[in-house]
């Protein structure tokens, strides 16, 4: 196969990887970025792409996706994503992460998290030194939280010996058991179960506590309650190697979404109170949060059209992603380099990838964007595999003009 000439995208405004904007061009050769700004300069045979003025910014690295959904990801910009091991069958051997890492090439990258222990159960780990040579770029407890301290101990000290990040689920299994709700006055007006929001201060306690012991670094997939984000404010401040992330229905929704049983917004963790959602927001400005991705979970109405307490969790958020992320930027709560390091350079630095950056030597995964763009939300018309989002009907604003992953065009 003859290799494509090399692109040059002219005429955009650059998200720069220290976070400034400015205007300029980007050249690519192969699959890689050769020059960025004022070197970049079209060159004989170059294919042009014209961003008109557009943004242009890195492909997004979405840190904990539950489906590999290609049009979805491709919509919303992503150019490559974190698979959860909660697969059917798990990625808890080396051929399953084998086969994860090669699935969506060579338009859209995958990066498998390996299962933390085996089929997922919390209890004997998994071959983790051996799934990380077949592809896994971290370790993920999944769905769960591991309740053996001793299991989560040993994990954690394995991790740190093989330098790779444990991805974690920040609930007390304990506490939350067959909870679908947040304890408080939604939850007891619907009769829903509901554990307290303190299920996931105490869980991320805990896990704060054997990560330093084993000097290991953890990841906290999903941080929605005040308190849970005043425990990670406090050991980042000690020196502890704690990263958190969250997606977009923390910061834009509270536990009034579920009002009339909406089970599209039946989630996990499930939504927090109105003080709670307004903590992530103040967390995502000073930084104690790291990442924003979508969670993406497409659930068809076998799963979703049943009693809330039967429905499963989860919402298909590929792609609703950056324009929910570019609603921060219009509030004034972060600026457009905080966000493209939310969404691309932090999730690429954890999984350890040459990408979520527009540098010279990254790999050419590049999204043009129009921030201003108007749109709305349809389920029904949505490119992922079910369209179950709490967000349906809603307007927004930013899309994808014209995606690249690896110097080619995938959308």
């Amino acid at each position: 196969m003859s290799q494509a000439a090399p692109l040059t995208i002219t005429n955009g405004r650059i998200v720069h990887p220290d976070g400034t904007i400015a205007p300029g061009a980007i050249r690519c050769e192969g699959d890689r970025i050769v020059a960025v700004g004022a070197g970049a300069q079209p060159q004989p045979g170059d294919r042009i792409h014209d961003a008109k003025g557009l943004l242009i910014a890195p492909g997004l690295v979405d840190y904990g996706v539950f489906a590999i959904d290609k049009p979805a990801f491709h919509f919303g910009g992503v150019t490559r994503a974190a698979l959860m091991p909660d697969q059917n069958p798990p990625l808890d051997v080396p051929p399953r992460v084998r086969f994860a890492a090669s699935s969506g090439k060579p338009d859209f990258w995958v990066h498998p998290l390996a299962a933390a222990t085996r089929e997922l159960e919390g209890e004997k780990l998994a071959e983790i030194a051996m799934m990380r040579d077949a592809g896994a770029r971290g370790i993920a407890t999944g769905r769960r939280w591991i309740a053996d301290t001793g299991t989560m101990l040993r994990l954690c000290q394995y991790a740190a010996m093989l330098g790779m990040t444990v991805c974690t689920h920040a609930e007390d299994a304990g506490l939350v058991g067959a909870a679908v709700a947040t304890a408080g006055e939604m939850a007891t007006r619907l009769g829903l179960p509901a554990a307290p929001a303190q299920a996931e201060s105490l869980a991320i306690a805990r896990d704060i506590a054997i990560a330093e012991m084993a000097d290991c670094a953890i990841h906290f997939r999903t941080v929605t309650t005040a308190a849970g984000l005043e425990l990670v404010r406090q050991a980042k401040a000690r020196g502890i190697k704690v990263t958190a992330g969250v997606t977009p229905a923390y910061f834009m929704l509270s536990d009034l979404a579920v009002a009339q049983f909406r089970t599209f917004a039946h989630l996990s963790p499930p939504l927090r109170s109105e003080a709670d959602r307004k903590a992530v927001i103040a967390g995502i400005a000073d930084g104690t949060i790291d990442v924003i991705a979508s969670g993406h979970d497409p659930r068809g109405a076998e799963d979703k059209r049943l009693p809330f307490t039967d429905s499963a969790p989860g919402m298909a958020g590929a792609e609703t992603l950056l324009p929910l992320t570019l609603s921060l930027v219009r509030d004034g709560v972060i600026d457009l380099g905080r966000a493209f390091a939310l969404l691309a350079a932090n999730p690429a630095r954890l999984l350890g990838v040459e990408a979520g950056k527009l540098a010279t030597g990254a790999e050419a995964d590049i999204a043009v964007i129009d921030t201003d763009r108007p749109w709305i939300v349809d389920s029904d018309k949505m490119a992922a595999s079910a369209g179950n989002t709490p967000f349906d009907r809603q307007p927004v604003q930013g899309r994808v003009s014209a995606l690249f992953k690896g110097g080619a065009q995938v959308a």
